[in-house]
């Protein structure tokens, strides 16, 4: 890996967390794919990176500590994807994450009203670019960031001693 500065590494996790939740919310919203469940989830990382380089930036704490963070933040991140990747593939089956939450209705409007908040199964890619669905781009670009945090910490470790 290119052997940059603990603030070129960071800002670069900076502006891939906020691309990549913002191209999630475009495709969702402007193009109107709607996500699973564990789709959803698959977001959540990349927003507590956010929240995580922020507080590093304005606090100045412990370098040790949020990369640290950061580390756990993308490997949760690579588990999910990789989770979600076997539902896709059919390596194992949906789990109750991916279940409709629409099950016990009751009322003729509780069915009407659920119809637009149905769920969209795990298993199902609506969106695939160059062939691949977003889950395959999230392991990747998990792995890279789980990389770039682990340098970060290496970094940041040897500025310690």
């Amino acid at each position: 890996m290119v052997n940059l500065k603990e603030e070129n590494y960071l800002q670069i996790l900076f502006i891939l967390s906020i691309l990549i939740l913002g191209s999630a919310l475009t495709i969702e919203y402007f193009f109107g794919y709607r996500p699973c469940n564990l789709c959803k989830i698959e977001r959540i990382p990349y927003g507590l990176s956010i929240i995580i380089l922020i507080l590093n930036y304005n606090l100045k704490g412990n370098q040790i500590f949020y990369s640290v963070l950061l580390i756990l933040v993308f490997l949760f991140s690579i588990i999910i994807s990789v989770y979600h990747f076997s539902i896709e593939q059919g390596f194992i089956d949906e789990s109750a994450v991916c279940a409709s939450e629409n099950i016990n209705l009751l009322t003729k409007e509780e069915v009407l009203n659920s119809l637009s908040e149905l769920s969209i199964s795990c298993k199902d890619v609506a969106f695939k670019i160059f062939g691949f669905s977003l889950t395959t781009y999230n392991i990747i670009t998990s792995i890279i960031m789980f990389i770039i945090s682990t340098k970060i910490y290496l970094i940041s470790n040897d500025i310690k001693k």
